[in-house]
């Protein structure tokens, strides 16, 4: 974690929910990681994949534009209850106990960029390596700028991952029915 600063408290749910609310801006890199990563903000992020759905929905995939959404608002809420549930062996810092990593796992920012990347490019394929690349740059940057730990990055990785896999499923599931009948009738 080569960009972080001292370890400081637990964010507050004000903190969580507005963006960049009591953020410092130095030294330089955390002000980059604080950028890069606005995307992953809760408020931030829920407005981008629900444009994301909007164009999906206007391009006629509906279960796609409706399952986003819901991918977020669920994933979201895994994440919230694993950081009242879990736990972790205190962290030191600097000689000081990081009382911020104590509930720190998944990575609601990685969770949340992940599904922002993975939205918008569900809207908007030709953005695929430029999201891909924002992602890269996000994550690495969350752990380098001492926002989490690589375990924190990987399990909001994991949440992600599952996330996005059962939008993809819904959306093929959906695509599947509606094909069936139309099957069922040209060959009968």
């Amino acid at each position: 974690m080569p960009l972080a600063g001292r370890p400081g408290a637990s964010p507050t749910l004000l903190d969580s929910v507005v963006p960049l609310h009591h953020e410092s801006f130095h030294p330089a890199g955390i002000a980059a990681a604080l950028i890069v990563t606005l995307p992953g903000q809760v408020l931030v992020s829920f407005a981008l994949v629900a444009v994301a759905a909007a164009a999906l929905y206007a391009r006629g995939r509906i279960a796609a534009a409706l399952a986003w959404p819901s991918a977020w608002l669920v994933a979201t809420g895994i994440e919230v209850l694993c950081r009242h549930v879990l736990t972790r062996p205190p962290i030191y810092r600097d000689g000081l106990h990081a009382v911020g990593f104590d509930s720190s796992w998944p990575s609601g920012h990685t969770l949340r960029c992940t599904l922002v990347a993975a939205a918008l490019a569900a809207a908007w394929p030709r953005l695929r390596a430029p999201l891909l690349a924002w992602l890269v740059a996000a994550l690495v940057l969350l752990e380098l700028a001492g926002f989490h730990t690589p375990t924190d990055v990987l399990g909001g990785l994991l949440l992600a991952t599952l996330a996005v896999v059962a939008v993809v499923e819904a959306e093929r599931s959906a695509l599947l029915r509606r094909r069936a009948p139309g099957r069922a009738r040209a060959g009968g």
